[in-house]
C-alpha cells in the first residue's frame, strides 16, 4: 500500500525522465536530480516542458504506474497508462447502476452528504480556532444553510437532479464565505468567486492546481480497484471527463485540498511574488512556489487519521484507495450503502 502514498511530481522545466534499471530517474542537463524505485511510486505527474523516454513509458505501464502530463499551471493535457485492469463484472455493474437514475441518485446522495458535512466542518473549525479574526456571523450562517440542504438531501429519496441542485447551492454558499477563512496576506490573496479555466487570482490558482493533483490521485485509486473513473453517478457522462473521479473528489475537496490552500496562505508558505498573471488573465505559479505547494500536499498525505467507517488509523494518502474499495464493495452488493468519508 506504500505506493499509493507516493506520487512523483516533476516540475523542472526541460527535465528528462527515463528508465534506469528498475528505477525512474529525473535528469536535467545531464545530471540525475532524483532516482526512485518504481515499486514505491503510485504515479508520475509532469508539469510543463517535461519529456519522458518511450522505454520509461513502457516500464511504467508494466508496473501499473500512470504518467500524467499537465501544463505549468496544472491544466490536464494527457496521460499514459497500461492495459485496463480489474474485474470486468465489477465494471459492468458500475455501468448498469450509472444508467439507472434511482441507483445513481442513491450513490450521489451519499457523496453529496459527505461533501456537505466536510464543508460544514471546515467552517466550524475556522469558527472554533479563529472566531475573533473572521466574520463569525456570516461563517456560522453559511454553515447553518449548508446544514439545511444536508437535511433536505437526507430526508427523502430525491431525484438525481434535485440532489445535484442542492449540492451546487451548498457549494455556492460555502465559497461565498471562503474569503473569510483567509486570515493573512489579504491584499494579495483574496477570494471573490470560483474561477476555473483559467484561474484569475492567486487563490483560484492554488485551488485549481491542487484539485488537478487530487484528480490524479483519486483516478489512480479507482483504477487500482478495477473501477472505471470515467463513469460517474453525481457527475454524468461527458466525453473526456473522469466523472467517477470527480464524484469521489467531492468528499476530499473541503477536508484536504481547501485546508492545504488555506494553510499555505495563512502561514505565509506562499507569497505573491511566486505568482504571475499572463496576458490571457490566467494566473500561474513559478517553479519554486509549485514545489512548495506539492511538498505541503505530500506532507499532508502522510498525516494519519482515523477512518470513520473502517475505524482504522491510516495515512490520509490512503483514504482515496480505501474509499474506492468501499464503493466497489457497495456495487458488488457487499454493503447496503456507500459510506462516504466524513471528517470528524
Amino acid at each position: 500500500m506504500k505506493k499509493h502514498l507516493n506520487t512523483l511530481f516533476v516540475g523542472t522545466q526541460g527535465a528528462y525522465v527515463a528508465k534506469e534499471g528498475e528505477t525512474v530517474a529525473v535528469k536535467f542537463e545531464g545530471k540525475i536530480l532524483q532516482q526512485i524505485p518504481v515499486h514505491t511510486i503510485g504515479g508520475i505527474v509532469c508539469f510543463g516542458n517535461i519529456t519522458c523516454s518511450p522505454f520509461l513509458m513502457g516500464f511504467c505501464a508494466e508496473n501499473d504506474v500512470t504518467i500524467s502530463f499537465l501544463s505549468e499551471y496544472g491544466r490536464f493535457l494527457a496521460r499514459v497508462q497500461g492495459p485496463v485492469s480489474g474485474n470486468v463484472l465489477l465494471r459492468r455493474e458500475q455501468y448498469r447502476q450509472a444508467d439507472n437514475m434511482e441507483k445513481s441518485a442513491k450513490i450521489a446522495e451519499s457523496i453529496a452528504i459527505g461533501k456537505l458535512m466536510n464543508s460544514r466542518t471546515v467552517l466550524r473549525r475556522a469558527l472554533r480556532d479563529h472566531s475573533e479574526k473572521l466574520d463569525a456571523d456570516k461563517v456560522r450562517g453559511a454553515g447553518d444553510r449548508i446544514t439545511a440542504y444536508m437535511k433536505q438531501i437526507k430526508s427523502e429519496s430525491l431525484p438525481l437532479d434535485t440532489i445535484r441542485g442542492y449540492e451546487g447551492e451548498a457549494a455556492h454558499i460555502y465559497f461565498s464565505v471562503f474569503d473569510h477563512l483567509i486570515l493573512s496576506q489579504k491584499k494579495n490573496f483574496y477570494f471573490y468567486k470560483r474561477s476555473r479555466r483559467p484561474p484569475l487570482d492567486n487563490v483560484n490558482c492554488l485551488l485549481s492546481f491542487l484539485y488537478t493533483v487530487l484528480t490524479h490521485d483519486v483516478r489512480s485509486a479507482l483504477e487500482s480497484v478495477g473501477l472505471d473513473p470515467a463513469v460517474g453517478f453525481l457527475h454524468r457522462d461527458r466525453p473526456g471527463r473522469p466523472g467517477l473521479a470527480l464524484d469521489m473528489m467531492e468528499e476530499f475537496r473541503p477536508f484536504l485540498t481547501d485546508r492545504v490552500v488555506l494553510s499555505l496562505i495563512n502561514l505565509a508558505q506562499v507569497k505573491n511574488k511566486g505568482f504571475k498573471k499572463l496576458k490571457s488573465g490566467a494566473v500561474m505559479m513559478d517553479d519554486d512556489t509549485r514545489k512548495s505547494v506539492l511538498a505541503a500536499w505530500h506532507n499532508r498525505k502522510q498525516n494519519e487519521i482515523m477512518h470513520p467507517f473502517l475505524e482504522e488509523k491510516m495515512p490520509i494518502g490512503l483514504l482515496f484507495h480505501y474509499q474506492a474499495l468501499l464503493l466497489a464493495r457497495y456495487l458488488r452488493g457487499d454493503l447496503d450503502a456507500y459510506p462516504p468519508f466524513i471528517w470528524k
